[in-house]
Order: structure tokens, then C-alpha cells, then sequence
């Protein structure tokens, strides 16, 4: 992307017609500009625009928007690897597993915390960064649409450099936006008799959210059906949490209408609830030893259909009768 910084490409620029994006004031100020000031100055504002057009453009900012959402909704792990591995060999004499084993769990633990501030810290930075290439636009932008020709002439060094302090942001967010390596400071592998131990990396991986299926997952008189999904899907079968909880329970004995399910598939069938009533449904993935960070899991609430003879007479024997 800085490529486009320096210079801006302004000797492959081809001018149009000045006219078709010039309002009345521009074209006044065309006359009294000598007509090499205003060769320059439609020439840097045409590349003002080209660079706000495409490497800064708002369709471009609204997908990097939706991809911090998503980023902030995501499961976040540590995965131990040989260095031989980490870095792409396909034929790993040493098996992650087999490395794992190796691992003091003290130190393993110790370095889950660091994953931990390491992906909070590092959520936290991007959408810093993102807030940063907004304002820039913005503020690039605005100095397009003013009919001010001065920062196009004299005030030219200010803008490019601000051009390039755009431009570096934008490499620094796209740079962040895939979870690295964890910097390890001390030995993780503590018998240091162990023979071939290999050079341990421990890197941070990502995995999509879990999210209820909206127009799938439908509530019927005494029971729930719930239809999940993940956006990219694992290459192995993973195992759910599905939580479930009464709204605003009325005596003590619906308190106990809850309830943690532990599923394999991404649809379960929730029996024996109330009728007439809301409920709240969670899901996410069990927690494994390599968890780091899962700032995030969907809710959903559905409330069950009217039961046939529910109505304000017989709601309370209804009720008496379900229990």
C-alpha cells in the first residue's frame, strides 16, 4: 500500500476534464492560479482521490469494520509446535502431542496467561488502529471536497505526509489482524535430560464463533428446537455447550428449569420445557486445556407456543399438571 505513497504515481496520472468534478468556486479560482500551479494542483487532487477511492475507500473500511466484529466474537488458543513444523514442514519428525507431553504445566499454564494479554492487548490495538484510519480518512476527505487550493500547493509536504502516516497504519492493522507467535522467555520443557527435544513455538490460532442459526431454531409448545453453526468450518468434529435457562421463573420448583447439554452435532432437541414461557438459549464450544481467550458466545431467547387448554382459569392447573 505505500507503494502508492511516494509520489503518489503523479507522472502515470492521465488529467480529465477538470470541469467535470469542479464546482463554480473551483473554476473561479482556476483563473487566478498561472497555469502551471493549477497543472499541479488537479494532478495531486486526482491522486488524493485515487488513493481515497481505492487503497482508503469506505467500502473498503466498512469490510475491515465487519472483520474486527467478527474478530471480537472468536475463540482465541495456544498451539504448541516444533519449529519445524510452525514453520510449514509437512514431514514433522516430532508430533505436536508428542511435544505437549514434553511441556512442564506450571510453565504451560504461565504461558496461557501471556496468550491471554496477548490477544486482548492485541484486539485492543487494531481497533485502535481502525479508529485512527477513520479519522485519517476523514480528514483527507474533507481536505478534497475544500475548494482550498493551498494544501495542494504550498502545504503539498504536510499532505503526503500524512498520506504516508495513513498508509502505515493501514499495513500495521492488516499486519495485526492474524494472531502470531508468543514470545517464550525461559525453557518450557523442564528434564532437560530428554533426548531430542525439539525447538518449541507456541503460536496463537483463531477460531470462528459459534452462532445460532436464527431461522432455523424455532420454539413449539413444550419443547425448543436449536440449529447452530460455525462460519468457517473445522476440519474435525467439535463438542458444544448448550445452555438453557427459564425466564423469570415464579416459584421455586421452575428455578429448575436450566440446564448444561453437552452436544457433538449443531442441532439439539431442548424437551419438557413450559408453555407460554421465555427462555434463554447459550452456545458455545467446551473449553479445552489450550483455551487462551472467548470474550464472546451467542445468546438466543425463544418463548414457547400457547398450550391448548392454557388460558387465565386453567393456566394454574396446567402448570401443576406439567410438574
Amino acid at each position: 500500500m505505500s507503494s502508492h505513497v511516494a509520489g503518489l504515481g503523479l507522472d502515470k496520472m492521465k488529467l480529465g476534464n477538470p470541469q467535470s468534478f469542479l464546482d463554480q468556486e473551483e473554476a473561479d479560482d482556476q483563473q487566478l492560479l498561472e497555469p502551471e500551479a493549477w497543472r499541479t494542483y488537479t494532478e495531486r487532487r486526482n491522486a488524493l482521490r485515487e488513493f481515497l477511492t481505492s487503497d482508503l475507500s469506505p467500502h473498503l473500511l466498512k469490510r475491515h469494520h465487519a472483520r474486527m466484529q467478527l474478530l471480537r466474537k472468536c475463540s482465541y488458543y495456544i498451539e504448541v509446535l516444533p519449529k519445524h513444523l510452525a514453520l510449514g514442514d509437512q514431514n514433522p519428525l516430532v508430533l505436536p502431542s508428542a511435544v505437549c507431553q514434553l511441556i512442564d504445566p506450571r510453565k504451560f499454564q504461565r504461558m496461557k496467561k501471556v496468550g491471554t494479554a496477548q490477544t486482548k492487548i492485541q484486539l485492543l490495538l487494531l481497533g485502535d488502529l481502525l479508529e485512527q484510519l477513520d479519522h485519517g480518512r476523514a480528514e483527507l476527505d474533507a481536505l478534497l471536497q475544500s475548494p482550498d487550493p493551498r494544501p495542494f500547493l504550498a502545504d503539498w509536504a504536510l499532505v503526503e505526509r500524512r498520506l504516508a502516516d495513513v498508509s502505515a497504519v493501514m499495513d500495521s492493522f492488516l499486519t495485526m489482524m492474524v494472531p502470531g507467535r508468543l514470545h517464550v522467555k525461559h525453557r518450557l520443557v523442564s528434564d532437560v535430560s530428554a533426548a531430542k527435544i525439539p525447538h518449541i513455538w507456541l503460536m496463537l490460532s483463531t477460531k470462528m464463533p459459534v452462532m445460532f442459526d436464527r431461522k432455523e431454531s424455532a420454539a413449539h409448545q413444550d419443547w425448543a428446537r436449536l440449529r447452530w453453526f460455525v462460519t468457517i468450518q473445522p476440519a474435525a468434529s467439535e463438542q458444544y455447550e448448550l445452555r438453557f435457562r427459564l425466564l423469570d421463573p415464579r416459584t421455586q420448583q421452575e428455578c429448575a428449569q436450566c440446564g448444561v447439554i453437552p452436544v457433538a452435532a449443531c442441532t439439539f432437541d431442548v424437551r419438557n420445557l413450559l408453555p407460554n414461557r421465555s427462555y434463554k438459549f447459550t452456545i458455545k464450544r467446551v473449553e479445552t486445556s489450550t483455551l487462551v481467550y472467548e470474550p464472546w458466545r451467542d445468546s438466543l431467547t425463544l418463548q414457547t407456543k400457547l398450550g391448548p387448554l392454557e388460558g387465565p382459569a386453567l393456566s394454574h392447573s396446567v402448570r401443576e399438571m406439567i410438574f
